[in-house]
């Protein structure tokens, strides 16, 4: 009787505090938000300081902030990273626990009906008293590995946003080169009805018309590689933002882009390894990696359980006593395990480091590509200037007859270049200040006001 109320008592406690299973199942079709604005954005989780104090409004359309804080939210990999970041959270928890106590029960009954023999039992119950030598280590360990994974996530989502303020650069960059484009071919088309017109009446010859023809092919080749490149972009974008393929969005406004002054770099820079979350993770995580080391350090010691016995034999003899059992660490010693945890955390000490070089060779690269676009810039807005002029001054004399035909085109042709150069040159100085916005955080160098893009 005995034995079976400590068996029900054992299964009783068992049960209490159990979590149900509860099932979850798969879709076999894609789903996608409907609209934009069925999705709840809110600035106050946002990794970035300067999404935080912008507002969601996707109602006449989105702007570059807005793009970068709907990524955030509707992201389909970052999904999967607060997924794994639950993972790394539970497994902490795991890890915290303290090992259950362990309970044996058995019994014995007498084979022949024997005067005076009864049932035999025995009871006991013991605890593993080794892990608890562990266990400060190993719970800390979690810990620091579920702190990388949340700097991990907090990482990605600074790339996520860097990619969809680049992805807005793009779209800006190409609907801009678009409308040049379509307008110089608006322009070359009209003239060249009015040259078939002329050919017909026998004013010009054919050589004009066939030049303009030629042009106007070419125009169009460009035209549909680019229209090509804004398509493959479109996707891209409504990939990086969790929507439908066919999706279409509204994007708004210029480039936005966070500034701070000049004098301010070599601070931010200096900072960044307080500031970079991957460069943080990679700290939790060598902290982590001492701990795992120090477990193996104190795993030399002999595995301890302790347990408490009590017992009935066949002929009704109660005993009562204690046990104990250990490792003898006579050939293993756990040195194995030693030697691979001491590289490992070798191995993380120099990642680290050449993690912090990269990152402070990144950002010289990228401010030394900026000087030299920002002074590329500058000269080729000042020749697309000139040939504007004299673009304009060709016009007029090319619609008096003062200049042929061949010399009309091929300044316009060098206008068009030039325009498209500038274009070209800005949206590639607006992905650089991208680049660095992504790997300092949103904290830009800037120039004066009026040498900005």
């Amino acid at each position: 009787m005995k034995c079976h109320f400590a068996l029900t008592t054992v299964a009783v406690v068992s049960l209490v505090g159990c979590t149900a299973y509860k099932p979850l199942s798969l879709q076999g079709k894609a789903v996608f938000p409907v609209e934009v604005p069925h999705l709840v954005v809110s600035s106050a989780h946002m990794p970035l300081r300067e999404l935080t104090t912008h507002p969601f409004d996707p109602s006449d359309g989105l702007d570059m902030t807005e793009v970068a804080m709907l990524a955030v939210v509707n992201n389909p990999q970052l999904k999967v990273a607060r997924d794994e970041a639950g993972i790394a959270q539970a497994q902490a928890f795991a890890a915290g626990l303290l090992p259950d106590p362990q309970l044996s029960i058995a019994q014995d009954f007498p084979a022949t009906n024997t005067l005076g023999n009864t049932s035999a039992f025995n009871l006991g119950l013991s605890y593993d008293v080794g892990a608890l030598l562990t266990h400060s280590a190993v719970s800390k360990a979690a810990q620091a590995t579920q702190h990388q994974t949340d700097l991990n996530l907090l990482w990605q989502e600074w790339q996520v946003v860097g990619q969809a303020r680049l992805l807005f650069v793009r779209n800006l960059g190409q609907q801009q080169l678009l409308a040049v484009l379509q307008q110089e071919r608006n322009v070359l088309f009209s003239r060249y009805q009015h040259t078939q017109q002329a050919v017909a009446q026998g004013a010009l010859t054919v050589d004009v018309t066939n030049a303009d023809l030629a042009t106007l092919q070419t125009l169009d080749t460009a035209i549909h590689e680019l229209s090509r490149q804004a398509i493959v972009n479109h996707h891209d974008l409504n990939d990086l933002l969790g929507l439908a393929p066919d999706m279409r969005i509204n994007l708004v406004g210029e480039a936005q882009l966070p500034q701070t002054n000049e004098n301010n770099l070599k601070l931010v820079k200096a900072q960044l390894v307080l500031q970079r979350p991957d460069l943080r993770a990679l700290q939790a995580g060598y902290e982590s990696q001492e701990q795992r080391f120090r477990q193996a350090v104190l795993a030399q010691f002999p595995a301890l359980n302790i347990g408490l016995t009590r017992a009935r034999d066949t002929s009704g003899l109660y005993t009562q006593g204690f046990g104990v059992s250990f490792n003898l660490p006579v050939f293993n010693r756990n040195q194995g395990n030693i030697a691979i945890e001491k590289a490992t955390r070798q191995r993380l000490y120099d990642e680290y480091q050449l993690r912090i070089n990269a990152a402070d060779a990144d950002i010289t690269r990228i401010l030394e590509n900026l000087q030299l676009f920002e002074k590329q810039l500058h000269n080729v807005e000042s020749g697309e200037k000139a040939l504007a002029q004299a673009a304009t001054n060709a016009q007029l004399a090319f619609d008096v007859g003062n200049i042929d035909s061949l010399t009309y085109t091929n300044l316009r042709n060098a206008w068009l270049a030039k325009q498209a150069e500038v274009i070209t040159v800005r949206q590639t100085l607006l992905e650089e200040r991208v680049a660095l916005a992504t790997l300092m955080g949103g904290e830009l160098p800037s120039q004066n006001k009026q040498d900005n893009p």
